[in-house]
């Protein structure tokens, strides 16, 4: 006779057993949004057991993932580059926001310029990828790189929108605007990636995407000191457009790197995506005069001189490139959707920072909108943390019943 669960719980703990972290194939589904089934990645597992599954320990931290083919994955290691990949964002989405404004503020005036130190921090790659072990086999085929390229070249238009959006516009509004993104990540996500649909995502979209809508509608009190109603609307507008690409563009990550088996394989991918990228952008900045003019703007109209105009592009760079490559590795470890609503919530941040460095505006209308966003990404976190802790409940149960889970596996235990 089974045990009630609540026995099932008391029996495993008064056991003291050690139960596998390798989730089974219904705990990916509910914890897909926030916890996906480790990768290979890393530093390069072997490739051996190609195809297999493993579930359960196999002596140590190192575990075959039941979803990708014979990944090798080191819990710590994860976690380390987990850490390093949310502070990358965090940092990189901060910098970059505040200051790609602060170029414009202070004379900036080429959006080439500002599309180019989007993408051209790409080098800054090459040492940590020369650094890190080599996967066993190759994952970089002829197909991948074509992947990479067109990828690339939409990041560029993608960059080309966000700095139309941000030299018109406040940032603490472009980044409200930005968050709507997570509407169509959310519904791309499912199409694409069979990612589950639960109430508080659609509650977290709803309320996100309401908030854009209130910025949106309330121009005349937002936009800034000389600039025009309609270059406002402009600037609303081209950011909705780099929203929606950026939307497209992680789910479309997500697909590409379900053949990836190595971290720095991943980096490498990005290195080839951001050189195009830079390449589209210095088409443009030759085709525009853009490198002309940004000879000019150091000497003359850039207000702060020379020197710190330099020290504010390479600063752009930099930061721009810890928020691509930060953004790319929380699809890579987690999903396209978890990687979308981290940046989401960033975003909050970035509307603090604009009040703060530029005092921006705060009316009404950008209070709710606020608030709106704070809500969503609640709303988003405690069905997750719902989920896990029933997830993990119900592992509990099935650890300490092991006969009936053999029996409603077909005899295996898993």
């Amino acid at each position: 006779m089974e045990a009630p669960a609540t026995e099932g719980l008391l029996h495993a703990k008064q056991a003291g057993i050690q139960f596998s972290k390798v989730e089974t194939d219904a705990e990916y589904k509910i914890n897909s949004n926030f916890v996906r089934p480790p990768r290979s990645w890393i530093l390069g597992g072997s490739m051996e057991n190609k195809g297999t599954e493993t579930r359960g320990d196999k002596g140590g931290d190192g575990q075959v993932s039941a979803r990708g083919p014979g990944r090798v994955t080191s819990n710590g290691v994860r976690r380390i580059l987990l850490a390093a990949n949310y502070s990358a964002l965090f940092l990189g989405t901060l910098a970059s926001s505040l200051l790609s404004r602060f170029y414009f503020v202070h004379g900036g005036s080429s959006r080439w310029v500002s599309t180019l130190v989007q993408s051209a921090g790409f080098p800054l790659l090459l040492p940590l990828i020369y650094f890190s072990p080599r996967p066993p086999r190759t994952a970089f085929t002829p197909r991948l790189v074509l992947y990479c390229v067109l990828i690339g070249l939409f990041l560029g238009v993608n960059n080309l929108f966000i700095s139309w959006g941000v030299s018109y516009l406040p940032v603490s509004t472009s980044s409200l605007i930005l968050s709507s993104q997570l509407a169509i990540n959310l519904l791309l996500s499912v199409v694409l990636v069979r990612q589950p649909l639960y109430f508080t995502n659609l509650n977290c979209v709803l309320l996100l995407t309401l908030s854009s809508i209130l910025l949106a509608l309330n121009h005349s009190h937002e936009r800034p000191s000389g600039v025009t109603s309609s270059q406002y609307i402009i600037g609303v507008l081209t950011t909705l457009g780099a929203a929606v690409m950026f939307a497209v563009y992680l789910p479309i990550a997500q697909i590409v790197y379900r053949g990836v088996t190595a971290f720095r394989t991943v980096m490498e991918m990005q290195v080839v995506m951001e050189a195009v990228a830079t390449g589209f952008a210095m088409v443009g900045m030759a085709a525009t005069g853009g490198f002309k003019q940004m000879k000019r703007e150091a000497a003359v109209e850039f207000d702060l001189g020379r020197a710190r105009y330099w020290v504010i592009i390479g600063a752009t760079i930099a930061s721009w490139q810890l928020c691509f490559m930060g953004t790319a590795g929380m699809v890579f470890l987690t999903s396209s959707l978890n990687s979308g609503i981290c940046s989401t919530a960033l975003l909050v941040v970035n509307v603090v920072s604009g009040l703060v460095v530029f005092h921006d505006e705060f009316g009404v209308h950008k209070a709710v909108s606020t608030v709106l966003c704070v809500w969503g990404f609640a709303s988003y976190l405690y069905g997750e943390h719902r989920r896990k802790t029933r997830a993990d409940e119900e592992e509990l149960i099935g650890a300490a019943n092991p006969t009936s889970n053999a029996a409603g596996n077909g005899g295996e235990i898993v």
